[in-house]
């Protein structure tokens, strides 16, 4: 193995723990805390519009997605509404307590994710989490933003 990969993996498993330290006490309380606080995120974005197609984005499995869902919905946070598409299927959607709540948490959250990258100015941020979107998977950057990133990167 070589050094880079254990560099890595000691600097990802310590910001890890340094974000779960900072947001976790955030979220103490709401149903089933870091991924309720993702899946209602996900939910109130409009995306995805399925139980199965949450569970598949967010990487949780099917079952234990069904669970989840249910402690939002005994909260008043979501529904489980008929999908004018696709009879076999329910929407998930957002009611307006679950939006009060994400409007409050995304506050909240976003201070302790600066606490968590206090070691990085705004623009180092911002490229931090572009690259790491990209680096998860989670959204395709078009090639020249980045191109733009790498320049960026370069420059500092």
């Amino acid at each position: 193995m070589s050094d880079t990969a254990l560099d890595l993996g000691a600097a990802l498993g310590s910001l890890l723990r340094s974000y779960t330290e900072m947001v976790g006490p955030r979220l103490d309380g709401f149903p089933q805390g870091a991924r309720g606080y993702q899946t209602l995120c996900e939910v109130v974005e409009g995306r995805p519009p399925s139980q199965a197609a949450l569970a598949a984005k967010l990487g949780i499995d099917r079952t234990m997605m069904t669970y989840l869902i249910d402690d939002l919905v005994e909260a008043g946070l979501v529904e489980r509404r008929p999908n004018p598409d696709d009879r076999r299927q329910r929407r998930i959607v957002a009611t307006e307590r679950g939006r009060a709540a994400i409007a409050t948490l995304c506050v909240q959250v976003a201070e302790a994710e600066a606490a968590a990258l206090g070691m990085l100015d705004d623009h180092e941020r911002v490229m931090f989490r572009r690259l790491l979107d990209k680096a998860s998977g989670l959204g395709a950057l078009h090639t020249a933003e980045a191109c733009a990133i790498v320049t960026e990167a370069l420059e500092v």
